[in-house]
């Protein structure tokens, strides 16, 4: 007698995770920090596998004070160390 296994599900990212928390800030407004130390704020837009980032409506901010203001702004992928939401999720 055969016992038939069930089929695998599509993967589905356990709640809590990082792919997770990325997917629902799409949309959102959110702190970016790259390796010089730049944090720029903006409404993510776009996000990448690569961690490549899309922003709207940017502001870059170094030693703690504004420096300037972007209205759309890429940050390529190997220069972001974190992302963190500026708003609930």
């Amino acid at each position: 007698m055969s016992s038939a296994s069930p089929q695998p599900e599509e993967a589905a990212a356990p709640a809590g995770s990082p792919s997770e928390f990325l997917k629902n800030i799409v949309g959102k407004r959110v702190k970016v920090k790259i390796g010089s130390g730049v944090d720029y704020h903006g409404l993510l837009t776009c996000l990448d596998g690569y961690m490549n980032v899309a922003l709207e409506d940017t502001e870059e901010w170094a030693n703690g004070r504004k420096t300037a203001e972007y209205g759309d702004c890429f940050l390529r992928g190997n220069n972001v160390l974190y992302i963190s939401a500026l708003e609930d999720l």
